[in-house]
């Protein structure tokens, strides 16, 4: 273990740890697999998982003090506590926003019907979906909200300020990990794809769990005591509800019985016009 910890945290190469640990180059390389995949099979149910009802409650409540209701978190990688949500690593240099959005897995919980519910009002008009921050590269979803590119008006100019700025906030949440694990900032040559896969996962695990250890314990005194400047403005805090389950539950799949459900809710998250209400609203709403 004190080898595999070693490479994480230090980056330290296999053959470095020969002297200190008395271990040949061969076996570190053996321990720091084993490690990361026993990390990944014990905690990956719990600290990789996609967030509850009661997680999605204290991430838009903690939005909501910055006056975004509805915002889950940031697109690129993580919540405003640094907490990493969701991930997707494939060969370094190959991968890029459009091509990794293609290819994950964020949205078929939410495409199948099985998500919590989100509801919120924002300039007078219920939304029905949560929603990322992201960059202009990014397409026009209704989970998605862009910043203004190139604004001119003071209403967009104070907005995208203001998204950007938040967006960045949550973003720095990389940093961190690299700064936590020199093994991420090195270069990836010399492991085989599946190990940088357990390599990066067991790095975000063991994150997450600093992050629950330096959560406070109640995290309704942390909002409560956030002395953030206070907007009497803002609307509502959102409302979640659990999708339906049990022998209530409808399921929606590709299939020719549950075809008409599944465009249905692939075509409200692909919704231009949402998304135009959307940025729209908080446009009105910060200015």
């Amino acid at each position: 273990m004190t080898a595999s910890l070693l490479m994480l945290a230090y980056g330290a190469g296999a053959d470095q740890c020969a002297e200190y640990c008395q271990m040949a180059k061969s076996t570190s390389v053996v321990a720091l697999q084993r490690f990361t995949r026993g990390i990944v099979d014990l905690y990956s149910v719990e600290y990789l998982r996609a967030p509850t009802a009661v997680d999605l409650r204290r991430l838009l409540a903690k939005a909501e003090r910055r006056s975004f209701s509805g915002m889950i978190g940031s697109i690129d990688f993580a919540s405003y506590d640094t907490w990493i949500w969701h991930a997707f690593f494939g060969m370094p240099g190959v991968c890029n926003d459009l091509n990794v959005l293609a290819k994950s897995l964020l949205f078929d919980e939410l495409t199948a019907g099985r998500a919590p519910q989100i509801q919120f009002r924002v300039n007078n008009r219920f939304h029905s979906l949560g929603y990322y921050l992201v960059d202009s590269i990014y397409p026009r979803l209704a989970t998605f909200l862009k910043t203004v590119r190139n604004p001119t008006h003071p209403k967009e100019i104070e907005f995208a300020k203001v998204q950007e700025g938040y967006r960045k906030d949550v973003e720095r949440c990389f940093g961190i990990l690299q700064s936590r694990f020199a093994i991420v900032r090195g270069a990836a040559r010399g492991w085989h794809k599946e190990d940088l896969r357990y390599i990066m996962l067991t790095c975000i695990i063991l994150h997450n769990m600093i992050v629950e250890d330096e959560r406070p314990k109640n995290s309704d005194d942390e909002l409560e005591s956030d002395d953030e400047e206070d907007n009497n403005m803002r609307p509502s805090i959102a409302e979640v509800w659990e999708g339906p389950t049990g022998r209530d539950f409808d399921p929606i799949g590709r299939d020719g019985h549950n075809m008409n459900g599944f465009m249905d809710h692939y075509q409200e998250i692909r919704s231009e016009h949402s998304h135009s209400n959307l940025q729209e609203d908080l446009i009105q709403h910060f200015w």
